[in-house]
């Protein structure tokens, strides 16, 4: 599988842009481009997939382990013509205090896969060539095979770049791109607003992207290059045989519907969860919480992942039909697995707006920023998880929720200092936390939620 990692020195580089304009650009050469993400970062797979009409996956390393990175890969490349993975942070920087690990330098590692450097060439000339040196030789084992410049200036500021690299020669430029306010993404307090969003505005954010990236890089040599990557000796990642291999027993009939909430205001979401959801013996059935007044038919269980419901909490607050079916639903012992944007939902209210009141809880806006990859173990029995399960997760929101007498905490997990935290809330059908999880790290997760969606139909 032809694959190129697209890295910077650091944040707000222009990275996305670039990573998704060339998968844009590719693809209107009649490419067929496989996107990937480093991170956990569930945004930019959105653009990626508008640009290549493929599904946007995440290879973290933190949160589904070093030795599923190159098997993901491969399950999300199956019948492409090359793959295009965009880093997070800086080429270097891994999950804190963890050395390399869930890097984009760890993973273009585990892939194999030679990296391109998407530099930032404002406000400098001749230094971009100790910026470059620097980066291209800090890990052997990383291959630097190209330098995109990005964000110059004028035709004699790419000069003196080009120059500048020219004399420390060994990495090659692939191209330049001038500034362009054009193909910029608006954003809000969690970084880039999501595609899904955006409509056809998005669309054109990134046919444009593809344009500029199309004029000022040269796609052959990127290609050859991507084409120079060694083959992996990995097998792909396969969910059916990751459920096999936990349970032989052939799925229940009729199989459960599992309910997938969607839409704008939950856009995060993992596809190879659903992937394991449907190995497990699902029927999983997407819905919108924004304009659906009920539950797919037959719903025996309901997932609602990440978003952005503080956005949408007017919205969601006036449709009152489908808040009451999920509060029946949970009633009824239903299995209700949610995170985070999710967990806001189930409150009693959110900023002062009523929600589904699953949760004695209240949930409202925070300024303070919670970010951060954790090492949790689950602290009860819940329809998602048996207590003493260790599972990695990652949480990233600016909300907080003020919590009644309501059930007891989903996770626990030690803070850098030792100290022993607590989040989430589980009961005997319920698990609702801030923690986003990938599934592929423990497919036990879905095989005990489907068994348990299973246990409920019957009923």
């Amino acid at each position: 599988m032809p694959r190129v990692v697209l890295a910077a020195p650091a944040s707000g580089t222009g990275k996305t842009t670039v990573a998704t304009g060339l998968m844009a650009a590719l693809t209107a050469r009649g490419l067929r481009v496989s996107p990937h993400k480093v991170g956990p970062d569930y945004i930019d797979p959105g653009y990626h997939a508008l640009a290549t009409g493929r599904p946007g996956r995440n290879l973290d390393a933190f949160l589904s382990g070093p030795e599923r990175i190159a098997p993901l890969f491969l399950h999300g490349a199956a019948g492409a013509d090359v793959a295009v993975v965009e880093g997070v942070m800086g080429l270097f920087d891994g999950a804190g205090g963890r050395g390399e690990l869930a890097s984009t330098a760890h993973v273009a590692k585990l892939l194999r896969a030679p990296v391109v450097l998407v530099v930032d060439g404002s406000s400098q000339s001749r230094s971009v060539a100790a910026l470059v040196h620097g980066f291209a030789s800090w890990d052997p084992e990383v291959r630097l095979g190209g330098v995109i410049l990005n964000r110059v200036a004028s035709d004699r500021h790419e000069a003196l770049l080009r120059e500048a690299l020219e004399e420390g020669g060994g990495v090659p430029v692939l191209g330049a791109l001038r500034r362009s306010d054009a193909v910029a993404t608006p954003s809000r307090h969690l970084g880039l607003v999501p595609a899904v969003e955006r409509d056809s505005a998005a669309l054109q954010a990134v046919r444009e992207m593809g344009e500029l990236v199309a004029a000022g890089v040269d796609l052959d040599a990127l290609l050859a290059l991507a084409r120079s990557a060694p083959a992996l000796p990995d097998l792909p990642w396969d969910a059916a045989d990751e459920i096999a291999a936990l349970h032989s027993d052939a799925p229940s009939q009729p199989r459960p519907v599992v309910a997938l909430a969607g839409g704008a205001a939950f856009s995060f979401s993992y596809a190879e969860n659903a992937e394991l959801l449907t190995a497990a013996g699902a029927e999983v059935v997407t819905f919108d919480p924004l304009h659906d007044e009920k539950l797919p038919e037959r719903t025996s269980a309901l997932v609602i992942g990440g978003g952005f419901p503080e956005v949408y909490a007017t919205e969601l607050s006036a449709n009152r039909a489908l808040r009451d079916e999920i509060t029946a639903l949970s009633a009824s012992g239903a299995p209700i697995a949610a995170e985070c944007a999710g967990l806001l939902y189930l409150c009693r209210a959110l900023d002062g707006r009523p929600m589904c009141g699953v949760l004695d809880a209240e949930a409202e806006m925070s300024p303070r920023l919670t970010l951060g990859y954790r090492e949790a173990v689950a602290l009860g029995d819940s329809p998602l998880a048996p207590a003493g399960l260790r599972l990695p997760g990652h949480e990233f929101h600016r909300t907080r929720t003020t919590p009644g007498s309501g059930p007891s905490p989903a996770w626990g997990w030690r803070t850098h200092d030792g100290k022993l935290t607590t989040e989430g809330f589980t009961a005997a059908s319920l698990h609702a936390s801030y923690l986003h999880l990938h599934w592929t790290a423990a497919p036990s997760v879905a095989l005990r939620l489907v068994q348990h969606a299973a246990a409920h139909a019957a009923e």
